[in-house]
């Protein structure tokens, strides 16, 4: 169980004896985020609607595997005490599950924005809520890295292909709500050694947006992002070297969203 007031044992250099929550960890910015927080030393609970435990048997014995939908009170509860029961604590939570509906605000319908809201941003503050109250909070320290995007800040770059245009109205509004939210929370869990960020990807080569073409004319660094071009942001904000930061946006975007 948690030891109250008890600090992660990791040099400034690394993660060893620290443990992380990832959800949406199964594939894309997810798994690259797993894959590089157990390189540099940490134990990763894999969190995912499908997939997770194929992909925790890929990374090896640091890894383990819960599959949860993060939009359920109860599995998000029981998923962050199976992770503290198995492991002895949680020093990191990364809020990376999302989905994205490629679609018009005259072609939404309630369905698709109800979904996107709930597993972006409902996803999110459920899991930073059950990983404060009462385990960071009460080993005073902490470590949030919410996954937003810079459709939460220009309302999506512009983009056409078989997978669709934009990224869409309700996705752009949860991505935009992740950001408000870190901002609020970092106000209210400083004083207890605890510190939230969020990352703002650009477009980024996933299977996600395998059949989409962006528009490159605008972007400083004309080329798609990598998966590891993002977890290298989130291990620096999920590390003790980031302990002066917080209620922070770092765009990882290739300048597309200067400004």
């Amino acid at each position: 169980m948690t030891t109250p007031n008890a600090e992660p044992t990791s040099s400034a250099k690394d993660f060893t004896g620290q443990v992380c929550l990832v959800t949406g960890a199964a594939r894309g910015i997810g798994y690259a985020i797993s894959q590089e927080l157990i390189a540099l030393g940490a134990k990763v609970a894999l969190v995912d609607i499908e997939g997770a435990a194929e992909a925790a048997a890929r990374l090896g014995k640091n890894a383990e595997s819960w599959t949860v939908d993060v939009r359920r009170r109860s599995q998000v509860r029981q998923c962050v005490h199976d992770v503290v029961e198995h492991f002895g604590r949680l020093d990191v939570l990364v809020n990376n599950a999302g989905t994205a509906a490629r679609i018009t605000l005259e072609t939404m319908d309630d369905e698709t924005w109800e979904r996107d809201i709930a597993t972006n941003l409902k996803g999110t503050y459920l899991f930073t809520q059950a990983a404060i109250y009462p385990y960071m909070r009460d080993q005073s320290y902490g470590r949030i890295v919410n996954v937003s995007s810079i459709s939460g800040i220009m309302g999506g770059p512009l983009s056409s292909g078989e997978g669709g245009g934009r990224s869409g109205p309700a996705y752009a509004a949860s991505k935009g709500g992740i950001i408000a939210f870190t901002k609020w929370v970092a106000k209210d869990v400083g004083s207890l050694g605890i510190t939230i960020n969020s990352v703002a990807p650009g477009p980024v080569a996933t299977p996600l947006t395998a059949d989409v073409n962006y528009a490159m004319g605008n972007q400083a660094i004309k080329r798609m992002g990598d998966p590891e071009d993002i977890s290298a942001a989130v291990a620096y904000l999920a590390s003790p070297r980031a302990g002066f930061v917080t209620g922070e946006t770092l765009k990882v975007c290739g300048g597309s969203a200067i400004g």
